[in-house]
């Protein structure tokens, strides 16, 4: 089994994230082979809290040019957005 610090690369903070947050509903960037159990239970082990659900979706990656050479682009990756049991919070969304 994977340690959650592999499933949860990072907390997206956005406008949309933040507001979503007021709601109990928090966004974090993950594994792109992470599947929803595995989200979930990372989020209850890193944050101590019990989840309702988890959405996911893959954010395909933009095409790129630098300068003349030929394109490219980035790469895909996943979101999850988590939403929480009533009474629940992550705190590192708190104060921003």
């Amino acid at each position: 089994m994977r340690s959650p610090y592999e499933i949860i690369e990072r907390p997206l903070v956005t406008e949309k994230s933040m507001a979503g947050a007021e709601q109990g509903r928090y966004t974090f960037r993950v594994r792109k082979d992470a599947n929803k159990i595995e989200i979930a239970q990372a989020v209850e082990q890193l944050f101590n809290v019990k989840v309702a659900s988890v959405n996911t979706m893959t954010v395909k990656g933009k095409k790129k040019r630098i300068g003349r050479h030929p394109e490219g682009k980035t790469p895909d990756w996943k979101k999850a957005i988590v939403a929480l049991r009533p009474g629940h919070k992550i705190e590192i969304f708190e104060g921003m």
